[in-house]
């Protein structure tokens, strides 16, 4: 099947586009069959070879929707604009937002409780780990003795 679509020519940060007459399996810059046109997005100018473009339409090739978009602006073809999906691009979080998500994980140690002393004061498990770790607060220079001693290691 024929497709008539837009190739990219021209440099960086300053795109053209021909506008091919290619088989719809060929890669956009590849081997085309005929140019029909020009297109620079920058100053919204095109150079269309309109009765190329008619003749090779009712011929059965199938336009990308981004120049059938074109062409009916231009008045070639006389139909209402197709919608044109542009894929989302993914968003991958980086290894610091990833640490600032995630919550530090706290060890409490499992002290033995006796039967009596939970029915008396039904103590609710969520309250005692915040109470262990308030208890085991470290000073913050033997905090940095222990980070030291450790990257010497």
């Amino acid at each position: 099947m024929l497709t008539i679509r837009f190739a990219r020519v021209g440099k960086k940060n300053k795109a053209q586009f021909k506008i091919a007459l290619q088989e719809h399996t060929v890669a956009p810059g590849g081997r085309h069959v005929e140019i029909l046109g020009s297109y620079d997005p920058h100053s919204k100018q095109a150079v269309l070879k309109e009765d190329r473009i008619k003749y090779w339409l009712e011929k059965g090739a199938q336009a990308s929707d981004t120049v059938y978009n074109l062409l009916v602006s231009k008045g070639i073809v006389s139909a209402k604009k197709r919608a044109v999906k542009v894929p989302a691009k993914k968003v991958e979080e980086t290894p610091v937002e990833a640490s600032k998500t995630e919550t530090p994980k706290v060890e409490v140690p499992k002290e033995e409780v006796k039967t009596e002393d939970v029915k008396k004061e039904e103590i609710k498990p969520e309250e005692a780990k915040v109470e262990d770790v308030k208890k085991e607060e470290v000073p913050a220079e033997e905090k940095k003795d222990k980070v030291q001693e450790e990257a010497k290691k």
